[in-house]
């Protein structure tokens, strides 16, 4: 009788403790729970020079955190030589499926012969996510994606994510989740979709897929641009000074220098400049500070998922 008295008192106790509270990705990232963490990435690295340079310059002014580079365009052998001279800059695959601009394209790194069902008439990839998924050759883009991550990491970039050019691995729940579990079999974090939208969706399952197989990215994901090129600055510190405590976000922008090539290329050419001297200014790096918002890249989130551990805190991104 005294032995079961005990034992039903022993497990009355354990009933009564609290159950042990999951960390947050914050907190495993080393920060206080009620941080606001923050990325920002430039995309398009590597797709000519004008980007290339304002890519370059937004990274060492340091209020841009990483970069993704686009493996299959002319300009990438730019982006290798600067992750040569500069191994501390952080630098992810921007993987690429279609080719939008009118004048100026690329295609498949593994060429057309083997993934023809990425290809127009012309070897190109074709301008359009949507058609992509119309066609439905999804081995064919993962053969693809897995060849851009590959040929940039035998070029010696030292590859701290992945994200997809115009969400092409990201629109569609199935070719998100297949952009997942590439993430999970080369072990990085990759960029998420916010569960907003995959509840939209009815797919948040995504998400716990990625937490299933310990693939980690941004919580929290910014689309979108200003409405104009005079509203940059308000517009960019509105929806920094807003991002939520607790989660990390991400905010992604696409660089370049004002230059005749960039022009020539796109109508966005404006956007990008301006993005560009916004976030390369010293003032818009210290007002970020300022507002006590953590800044990360994309490898203290590969660090945490490669090694089960934080990252030891960077003191301070860019350089000269």
């Amino acid at each position: 009788m005294r032995i079961l008295c005990v034992a039903i008192l022993v497990l009355l106790f354990s009933y009564s403790l609290p159950a042990e509270e999951k960390l947050s990705l914050v907190e495993r990232l080393g920060f206080e729970k009620d941080a606001r963490v923050l990325i920002i990435n430039a995309d398009d690295f590597g797709m000519n020079h004008a980007t290339n340079v304002g890519t370059e310059r937004a990274l060492k002014a340091g209020a841009v955190t990483s970069a993704t580079i686009m493996v299959p365009c002319p300009w990438f052998l730019e982006a290798v030589k600067f992750a040569e001279k500069n191994p501390q800059a952080n630098l992810g695959v921007h993987t690429v499926l279609t080719s939008e601009w009118g004048k100026y394209k690329w295609g498949p790194v593994l060429g057309c012969s083997v993934v023809p069902g990425l290809c127009d008439e012309m070897g190109y990839f074709f301008e359009d996510v949507f058609v992509i998924y119309g066609i439905g050759e999804i081995e064919h883009a993962d053969m693809e994606v897995r060849a851009q991550v590959k040929k940039a990491l035998a070029a010696g970039i030292d590859v701290t994510h992945i994200d997809s050019h115009m969400g092409a691995m990201q629109y569609s729940p199935e070719y998100f989740e297949r952009f997942i579990r590439i993430a999970a079999d080369i072990n990085l974090p990759c960029r998420l979709v916010g569960k907003d939208m995959l509840e939209a969706l009815g797919e948040e399952r995504l998400i716990n897929l990625a937490a299933e197989l310990n693939v980690l990215g941004p919580e929290v994901l910014y689309m979108g641009d200003p409405p104009s090129l005079e509203a940059t600055e308000e517009w960019f510190k509105d929806r920094i000074s807003n991002i939520p405590t607790g989660k990390v976000s991400e905010i992604y922008i696409h660089c370049a220098v004002d230059a005749p090539e960039i022009s020539a290329t796109t109508a966005s050419a404006g956007r990008r400049v301006a993005d560009t001297n916004f976030f390369s200014d010293p003032e818009t790096l210290k007002w970020i500070q300022e507002e006590g918002i953590e800044l990360i890249s994309y490898r203290e989130l590969r660090h945490l998922q490669q090694q089960g551990k934080p990252m030891s805190r960077v003191e301070k991104y860019g350089w000269e």
